[in-house]
C-alpha cells in the first residue's frame, strides 16, 4: 500500500509540474476549452435554476461544483496506482485550470498597444483583462488598470489552482476552477446576481483566502528580483488591504504595489456603479512602464507557487506514510 500511495503522490508532483510547463509554453487552448464548456453548461443549467434569492444559487453552485469535484474524485479513484495516467490527467487538468501565460499575453498587448498611442485599441484590449467600464480611462488609467488585473489574477489563475492542486490533487484542481469561473460568471453585484450569485462569491472569497495570502508572501519574497523591497510589500499588506473591497485580492493588489514600489487603486466604475477600492501602495501612480514588471513580478510568484505546490503534494506521503509494528 505504502509503494502505491507513493507512486500516486509522485504521479501528482509530476502532473502538476507538467501542466504548468504547459500552461507556460502553449497557454490557454485556442478552441474546445473545457472551461468554455463549464461555462455553457452552467449558463444552461442557469435557465432552470435561476430565481431572484439566495437558496436558488446556493442550490445553482452546489451542483455545479459539485459536479466538477465528483469528476475530479472520478478520476482519482480509476487512476489510483496507475502513475502514467494520473499523471497525464493531473497534467492535463493543470495545464487546462491555469491561465498564467495567457494573463501575461493579454497585459503585454495592452502594453504594445499603449506604447504605439493606440488609446482606443487599448481599451478594447483591456476588456480582456477587468470588468470595469474603460471608454473614458486614460493611458495611466488603463496601465494602471492592466498593473491590477495582473496582480489580481497572478492569485485567482496560477496560485490558487497550484495551491487546490497541491492540496487535493484532481478534485482541488477541478473544483476551484469551477468556484472561480462561477463567481466570474454570477458573482458580481448586478441586479440580476446580487442575490443569485451570493453564494458564488462568497464560496470564492473562501476558496481564494489562503491562496490570495501565500501569494502575497511570494510577492513580498519575490519583491527584489523586479527592483523593489520586500518590507514595502509587507507595510503594504498590513496596512493598506482592508480598504479593498475585495478580502483577497486587496491582499494581493497591496503586495504588487508595495514590490513595484507604486499606486494603484482608486475609483472605479463597473457596470454603471463607481466602486473606490482605495489607495495601495506608496510612490508615483502606475504606468505603462510597470506593465512588464508587474508581469515579470507575476511569472516569478508563479514558479514560487509551484514549488509550494510540489511541496504541499510531497507531505501527502508523509501523512499517509502507514505507523510501523512494534
Amino acid at each position: 500500500m505504502r509503494s502505491l500511495r507513493r507512486c500516486d503522490v509522485r504521479a501528482l508532483i509530476g502532473g502538476l509540474v507538467l501542466g504548468y510547463a504547459a500552461d507556460q509554453a502553449i497557454g490557454d487552448p485556442r478552441r474546445w476549452h473545457p472551461v468554455a464548456g463549464f461555462g455553457r453548461l452552467a449558463t444552461a443549467l442557469e435557465h432552470r435554476t435561476y430565481r431572484d434569492d439566495r437558496l436558488a444559487g446556493v442550490l445553482h453552485v452546489g451542483l455545479l461544483v459539485g459536479a466538477a469535484v465528483g469528476a475530479g474524485a472520478a478520476a482519482s479513484a480509476v487512476t489510483t496506482g496507475r502513475p502514467v495516467l494520473r499523471t497525464v490527467l493531473t497534467g492535463a487538468a493543470t495545464w487546462i485550470v491555469l491561465g498564467g501565460r495567457s494573463l501575461n499575453r493579454e497585459a503585454g498587448a495592452v502594453h504594445r498597444l499603449l506604447q504605439d498611442g493606440d488609446l482606443d485599441g487599448a481599451r478594447k484590449q483591456i476588456t480582456h483583462l477587468v470588468g470595469r467600464d474603460p471608454a473614458e480611462l486614460s493611458a495611466d488609467e488603463l496601465a494602471r488598470a492592466c498593473v491590477e488585473s495582473v496582480a489580481e489574477n497572478t492569485s485567482d489563475a496560477v496560485v490558487a489552482p497550484l495551491v487546490w492542486g497541491g492540496v487535493a490533487g484532481l478534485p482541488g484542481l477541478l473544483g476551484y476552477r469551477a468556484i472561480n469561473t462561477l463567481d466570474a460568471m454570477i458573482g458580481h453585484r448586478s441586479d440580476r446576481y446580487r442575490r443569485f450569485g451570493w453564494a458564488a462569491a462568497r464560496l470564492d472569497d473562501v476558496a481564494n483566502w489562503l491562496p490570495a495570502r501565500l501569494a502575497g508572501g511570494l510577492t513580498m519574497l519575490s519583491a527584489v528580483l523586479v527592483g523593489g523591497r520586500p518590507g514595502n510589500a509587507l507595510t503594504a499588506i498590513r496596512t493598506q488591504a482592508g480598504q479593498h473591497p475585495s478580502p483577497n485580492a486587496g491582499v494581493v493588489e497591496a503586495a504588487f504595489a508595495g514590490a513595484l514600489g507604486v499606486t494603484i487603486g482608486g475609483a472605479n466604475r463597473y457596470h454603471g456603479v463607481v466602486e473606490d477600492r482605495g489607495e495601495l501602495g506608496t510612490g508615483r501612480p502606475a504606468d505603462q512602464r510597470d506593465i512588464p514588471r508587474s508581469t515579470s513580478l507575476s511569472a516569478l510568484v508563479g514558479g514560487a507557487a509551484l514549488a509550494a505546490a510540489v511541496g504541499m503534494s510531497a507531505g501527502h506521503g508523509r501523512w499517509r506514510r502507514p505507523r510501523s509494528r512494534s
